[in-house]
């Protein structure tokens, strides 16, 4: 009898998650307002680097009621019921048919029309069901191609999107979540809660390192490491608020790729030989992105690019990958695929001689 009772209500605690799905589903935010300044720039910079391509971009990210999320859900609370009602719904499984690379757990279900699903609130003692997300932002983890036992770092792990995808992907030994920063590291860790039962937390370690420091405090010590690298923030910037703020990203971008080098060398140290880097970035940019892959090939760090291929094959249905790369893969904003921007590049570490 309690047993029958009990489920009753989970039952219907599930159709009221369900009647607010769809409430709050259909609810949009004010438009945003562009910095001019940040267009200027992106158009004059990116104009050079993508031709035509910028143009298509360009259209998509000025227009955030066209932009895509992607629903990922919580293999540590899964339920049958919300895929159901997803499908339902309309949205697919992009990796229902994807054979390479390995999808492991992943769910990730997609719309192909301009939607956005309220995030849920953390409540105590229970833990969140999805997560919502750029879908491309989920091709680094698939590049990373965790196993379990895996010791892993992801060297700059806030907001913790990524973080979360790699223990739905798979449950290595040991996943280190690196942010410097107390306040996002604060945030990191209650995202974890929210999605993590308390018996998983233990394989979970937060970090507050400076990323460039891994490869000589911790040499040879990662089977994977990830490397969502600080950047420019195509998305965010065109829609900033603060002029002065803006002005400054502009007048300091150059800056980047010289960080995004030195935290991918520290990556390179900190992995074993046979190990696998992948690097990351939310930006369209040719400095940060293949440039920064070019320094480290011709730095031999002890590393060799690998292909990627199969990957933009593979999801090439959903994404939109850029032809003009030199080195790895670029998701670019499209017309009914307003994924990225997202760049994904992969290294594996050599035996020494």
């Amino acid at each position: 009898m309690t047993m029958t009772l009990s489920l009753r209500i989970k039952t219907l605690c599930g159709s009221c998650h369900l009647m607010q799905l769809r409430k709050k589903s259909s609810v949009l935010k004010p438009q945003k307002q562009i910095c001019k300044s940040v267009l200027e720039h992106f158009d004059e910079v990116y104009s050079k680097e993508l031709g035509e391509s910028w143009t298509r971009a360009r259209e998509v990210m000025l227009s955030p009621s066209s932009w895509q999320y992607a629903v990922m859900l919580n293999r540590f609370s899964f339920s049958e019921g919300l895929e159901a009602y997803f499908q339902n719904q309309g949205l697919s499984d992009i990796f229902h048919d994807v054979q390479v690379p390995s999808s492991g757990w992943l769910k990730c279900y997609v719309s192909r029309i301009a939607h956005r699903y309220p995030a849920q609130r953390h409540q105590q003692g229970r833990l969140k069901d999805y997560y919502l997300l750029n879908a491309a932002s989920l091709l680094p983890v698939l590049a990373l191609e965790v196993e379990g036992g895996n010791h892993v770092l992801d060297m700059c792990a806030a907001p913790g999107g990524k973080s979360l995808a790699i223990l739905q992907y798979a449950m290595p030994g040991n996943l280190v979540c690196n942010e410097p920063d107390c306040l996002r590291r604060k945030r990191l860790k209650e995202m974890l809660e929210s999605f993590l039962p308390e018996l998983c937390r233990s394989a979970v370690t937060l970090s507050n390192l400076d990323g460039r420091e891994f490869g000589q405090l911790h040499p040879e010590v990662y089977d994977k490491v990830l490397v969502d690298a600080p950047c420019s923030n195509d998305r965010s910037w065109l829609f900033t608020s603060d002029i002065p703020q803006a002005r400054h990203w502009i007048a300091s971008r150059k800056e980047l790729p010289v960080l995004q080098v030195e935290l991918i060398r520290s990556g390179i140290a900190a992995l074993r030989p046979g190990g696998i880097l992948v690097y990351s970035t939310c930006t369209l940019s040719q400095s940060e992105n293949s440039n920064v892959v070019d320094q480290i090939l011709q730095s031999d760090c002890g590393v060799e690019l690998q292909n990627l291929d199969k990957m933009a094959h593979a999801f090439s249905d959903i994404f939109t990958f850029s032809a003009n790369t030199q080195y790895g893969l670029l998701v670019l904003p499209d017309r009914e695929r307003a994924w990225g921007p997202m760049y994904v590049a992969r290294f594996k570490k050599r035996y020494p001689p």
